[in-house]
């Protein structure tokens, strides 16, 4: 007997209906019988973390001499309300004469069922399915491509270490600082996260910020040209020399910019010191990870991150796209072949603007997204070759859908080629930039581009202009450009025509939302202490998991630490968050530390760390 142990009974069923047999599925109390092979699911984590108390009687009571608890074996607990179906899952191991992991193809997926395979003790074979979606074309994939599950216990070692790093900082250390807390007669408790603790931190800092801000008043000095081949504005480029400038090299003094254009106006001509011209291409925007597609959603639609991973996780199960939890934005080569079914499939999926796009799209382009060398346990989200109607879906699941199938279709355009021009005159012993931008070839970005047809909505149309769903910088000048410049050259002559002083006000940072401080968790490197560390986080993919972070983030306000506010839900510390926070040594709110945990267990998984070193 062939034993497959999925993560949950959905899974369970589409894989039976795959198997070689093709009998009659047979349904039992906890499984399914498909000839010589039995499908059987784990219900999410059949075991569970024992508790202090359950190690020793003394650790019911929380004292301070009793810290730090550290166990000397760890112990799993069956879960109460799981263990009806551990027990057919265990029966089943017994009778089983080969075994298949059938999680979800990451590390949790990889921990939930080695973990009920190691605590029954077996010693059968294990194969491995990775399933990437639950279309019966995938299935049948994964099923001709089993691995051997040994290839995958350092993701376990990875997820036990993360598993046991959580216990060990969240059991003492909510114990020490709650424990503190009352002593000095503050009756709360402190639940101390390695993720969730320096989460909270941002949005208390970010707060902070704004309580401090001080907006600052500077000037441009912009300058009207005339050349025989056309006008043009330039902006003045103060040197650093330059008086009444603040330490960001602003200028801060309106008389100097009031002097400087009365010089202009009766000074020497201007003289074009310098044209530079040069065509750039922006590459077709990678396929979605769940965190890019959370960003997205989240400006397109306000949707929080919970809601995005809940309706990716429906049309996953509907088998219209591929698997959601994933922290991927490549495609294997071997699914390059997939692409007419798809693009078909969107052409008569009930969108005009996903009708119109797949209907253009050029099928003989091949994006940088196919890598196999970017690709791990999953890929990026994508449509599967189930064609969806999209009237039939929700208005979460219709806009989501749309979100995932623009992203895939924007493979099959042409990079977005434009021509950039600088001019910088000089005058008066003075530089004035001009920057142009003129498209060659709009490419994907034509996707992107904001349209005055009709939403796959009911509501107004979603803003989708800024593809790269990043949060922008407030504390940075927008780099002003003109659609089109006069052709210029090096030494001509330019006169003075016109100019103007601008008063400007430096921005205050933005307030989180659930989105962007998803975003900051996973661009965590911006927001670390030490300097020196940020180059080393880059390349690690944040704090949290794919599939955790909007877990994180909705505990922190479910449990008051943090509240919601406005269309845009904006995030803000509640009293309880300020004093979390403020009760804190540096080491548990900035994120440094947990990062280069990250760093590690990512290494984990790839046998360059061990579980016991870590």
């Amino acid at each position: 007997m062939r034993l497959f142990i999925a993560e949950k009974p959905s899974m369970a069923r589409e894989i039976s209906k795959c198997l070689p047999e093709n009998k009659n599925i047979q349904k039992r109390n906890g499984y399914f019988i498909q000839g010589d092979d039995v499908v059987t699911w784990v219900v999410g984590h059949v075991l569970h973390q024992a508790e202090p108390g359950d190690y020793d009687d003394k650790y019911i009571r929380w004292r301070p001499q009793d810290l730090p608890i550290v166990p000397d074996e760890w112990k799993l607990l069956v879960t109460d309300s799981s263990r009806q179906q551990f027990e057919i899952v265990k029966d089943l191991i017994g009778k089983a004469d080969i075994i298949v992991n059938a999680g979800d193809p990451d590390r949790e997926g990889q921990l939930l069922v080695d973990e009920v395979l190691y605590y029954v003790g077996n010693t059968k074979p294990v194969q491995r399915i990775l399933l990437n979606a639950l279309d019966e074309k995938s299935i049948r994939s994964a099923l001709d491509d089993l691995r051997d599950n040994k290839d995958f216990h350092n993701l376990y070692q990875s997820a036990l270490a993360r598993a046991r790093a959580d216990w060990l900082i969240g059991m003492n250390l909510s114990r020490a600082y709650t424990l503190s807390e009352r002593y000095k007669g503050n009756k709360v408790t402190l639940p101390i996260g390695r993720v969730k603790t320096p989460t909270l931190a941002l949005v208390v800092r970010r707060e902070r910020e704004l309580e401090a801000f001080k907006p600052v008043d500077y000037f441009t000095v912009k300058v009207l040209y005339n050349h025989p081949n056309g006008v043009f504005w330039s902006t003045w480029q103060p040197t650093d020399e330059q008086k009444g400038l603040d330490p960001d090299g602003r200028l801060i003094n309106k008389a100097i910019a009031d002097s400087l254009v009365e010089q202009l106006q009766s000074g020497p001509d201007g003289v074009i010191k310098a044209v530079t011209k040069s065509k750039k291409k922006d590459v077709q925007r990678l396929p979605l990870s769940l965190s890019s597609l959370q960003v997205l959603a989240g400006k397109a639609f306000s949707y929080d991150p919970q809601t995005v991973l809940d309706t990716a996780q429906k049309l996953y199960e509907k088998k219209l796209t591929t698997y959601p939890r994933s922290d991927c934005e490549y495609l294997p080569p071997n699914q390059y072949g997939d692409r007419n079914a798809i693009l078909n499939n969107l052409q008569s999926a009930g969108d005009e603007r996903l009708a119109q796009w797949a209907t253009d799209a050029d099928r003989s382009i091949k994006s940088r997204a196919w890598n196999e060398k970017k690709i791990t346990a999953h890929h990026a989200i994508i449509p599967t070759t189930v064609a969806c109607n999209i009237n039939s879906l929700s208005r979460e699941e219709r806009n989501i859908y749309f979100l995932i199938s623009q992203a895939y279709i924007a493979q099959f355009y042409r990079e977005h080629i434009y021509e950039q021009t600088k001019i910088v005159v000089e005058q008066c012993k003075e530089e004035f930039v001009a920057n142009g931008r003129v498209v060659i070839e709009e490419g994907w970005k034509l996707l992107y581009k904001r349209q005055k047809s009709k939403s796959t909505t009911d509501n107004d149309e979603p803003d989708l202009t800024d593809e790269s769903g990043a949060e922008s910088d407030p504390k940075k000048e927008v780099v002003e450009e003109a659609d089109h410049l006069p052709a210029v050259k090096k030494n001509d002559t330019v006169l003075y025509t016109d100019s103007s002083v601008e008063a400007k006000q430096t921005k205050p940072p933005s307030r989180f939302t659930p989105s962007t401080l998803l975003q900051a968790m996973k661009e965590i490197h911006k927001f670390v202490k030490n300097e020196d560390l940020k180059k080393q986080l880059k390349a690690v993919s944040g704090i949290g998991t794919e599939a955790t972070r909007a877990n994180i983030i909705d505990e922190l306000i479910s449990r008051g630490f943090m509240k919601t506010s406005g269309k845009k839900q904006v995030l803000s510390p509640t009293e309880t968050g300020y004093l979390l926070v403020d009760a804190l040594p540096e080491e548990l709110v900035y994120p440094d530390e947990t990062a280069i945990w990250e760093e590690r267990l990512a290494l984990m998984s790839e046998g360059a760390d061990t579980l016991d070193s870590f």
